[in-house]
């Protein structure tokens, strides 16, 4: 389980979120949702250092999180990044292999079950054929995949993914919801940040609505459809369709 107590973030001496308190429960799929600017990637990037926490604890499984040396924690949480401003001109194969990074020695010889991993992350992700090709040559659905292999081949329990079906077109988009599912079944506790709605509700087992930088409501989706929450965090309406193969949704 991963939990934020009490936690502020502070950019030099703005104030930037206060009082943050959340639980993320092992083994299932919690979804960020909020308006633009109330502090969603804010609040995971506390995760990898990007935000820097002021006061307040993190705690994975327990183990105070932000005490733990750096190699420690990507041992143990994986995050993808919303944005990567550099690409790398490296082939895929390589890219992947980069996961491996924390569990290597000083000498980052790869074993035969860092190789197994790798392979195994690349063919779960469809990134396989793509191996041999540079990554910055690559059209950015493809390369958003590459970055979400390398995460996987990381290996770890906890796994963060900040926008991450950012530049995938539908066939992405379900593949991708599928890959989440599997990863769920698998026993990993996902923590994602989504715009799409309709995307969130269906996927996720628990939604963390921000509201002007602040945690508005933690609780199921139906939930949320139930007491409107997400109609008045995001000034919108919904209508809720389906059918033998699911739920659907319509904001307006």
């Amino acid at each position: 389980m991963l939990e934020f107590r009490h936690v502020n973030v502070s950019c030099g001496s703005v104030p930037v979120l206060n009082d943050i308190s959340a639980v993320f429960q092992t083994g299932r799929i919690t979804t960020v949702i909020g308006p633009n600017g109330c502090g969603k990637t804010t609040l995971l990037q506390c995760l990898n250092g990007s935000s820097k926490v002021t006061s307040g604890s993190i705690l994975l499984d327990g183990t105070d999180y932000l005490a733990l040396p750096l190699k420690e924690r990507a041992r143990r949480l994986s995050f993808l990044p919303q944005v990567r401003t550099i690409i790398p001109a490296l082939p895929v194969r390589t890219l992947v292999e980069h996961g491996r990074f924390p569990h290597l020695g000083f000498s980052r010889r790869k074993s035969r079950k860092d190789t197994m991993i790798v392979e195994r992350t690349m063919e779960f992700t469809h990134v396989s054929p793509y191996a041999a090709q540079f990554a910055d040559t690559l059209s950015g659905g493809i390369r958003q995949r590459a970055f979400f292999a390398m995460t996987l081949a990381q290996d770890c329990d906890h796994i963060v993914l900040d926008e991450p079906t950012t530049y995938l077109d539908l066939n992405g988009q379900r593949a991708f919801t599928d890959m989440i599912q599997q990863l769920k079944d698998q026993g990993r506790t996902i923590i994602l940040v989504l715009h799409d709605l309709g995307q969130a509700l269906r996927i996720s087992d628990t939604l963390v609505v921000m509201r002007d930088r602040k945690i508005a409501a933690t609780a199921t989706p139906r939930e949320c459809l139930r007491q409107h929450i997400i109609e008045e965090v995001f000034d919108v309406r919904i209508k809720e369709f389906s059918d033998e193969e699911g739920c659907y949704y319509f904001f307006y």
